[in-house]
């Protein structure tokens, strides 16, 4: 099975839509309002609008990515925009992966291995039955960040979290040159991108980078 993409902190129907085109199977949507690549749901609404009216049925899944937020905010976040899925980033517990019913999975930051088995003792009973969606992703743990650093996972640590996960989706500095490197050693269901594929822009996807990520990444 080909690795699944995600190309994450999408800003612009325009880089949403080249990003699909190119072959992402996800793209992400940031809603934590400190983020460089935060988007409104308004804006999020006519991003997915523009790539689901060009692409219809073949559209990437489109994944809401928020740090801390109610579960409130989130669902009607994932109504005006039409989300496929969540991303929780920040300090949710697994109560609030439950109450989301099926459609998030939570980012994990673990410092150690025994962090991380303390992580996946709680969200385990919450990964997503939907074979579409990565069990968790995995980030790299960057003190009082929220992910987006560019800073790369620990490869021993991460080869450890895939043996306990179904669908581990990496992230954490990844670029197109380290992508293919990083899918061989620890062999991720998926795979995450934010500054890897970006130029000077803080959100603004560069098209060679995304284009060559995404073929490093599926071996192409």
């Amino acid at each position: 099975m080909s690795v699944m993409v995600k190309i994450c902190g999408v800003t612009t129907p325009e880089d949403a839509l080249f990003a699909a085109q190119a072959g992402a199977d996800m793209l992400g949507l940031n809603f934590y309002p400190k983020s460089k690549r935060y988007v409104t749901p308004a804006q999020a609404a006519g991003l997915v609008a523009a790539v689901r009216g060009v692409l219809g049925e073949a559209a990437p899944l489109m994944v809401g990515v928020f740090v801390n937020a109610t579960v409130g905010d989130i669902s009607e976040t994932v109504h005006t925009v039409g989300l496929d899925a969540v991303q929780l980033s920040g300090d949710e517990s697994g109560a609030v992966v439950r109450e989301l019913r099926g459609v998030a999975f939570k980012a994990l930051r673990p410092p150690s291995a025994q962090m991380a088995a303390l992580d996946l003792d709680e969200f385990a009973p919450t990964f997503p039955t939907d074979p579409r969606l990565p069990s968790t992703l995995l980030d790299a743990s960057v003190p009082g960040e929220y992910g987006g650093t560019g800073v790369a996972a620990e490869v021993e640590l991460a080869r450890w979290v895939r043996q306990s996960v179904p669908r581990l989706m990496l992230a954490g500095g990844l670029t197109p040159d380290t992508v293919a490197e990083r899918v061989a050693l620890v062999q991720p269901w998926g795979v995450d991108v934010a500054s890897g594929v970006e130029g000077e822009q803080a959100g603004r996807k560069d098209p060679d980078k995304v284009v060559r990520f995404i073929r490093q990444a599926k071996g192409q």
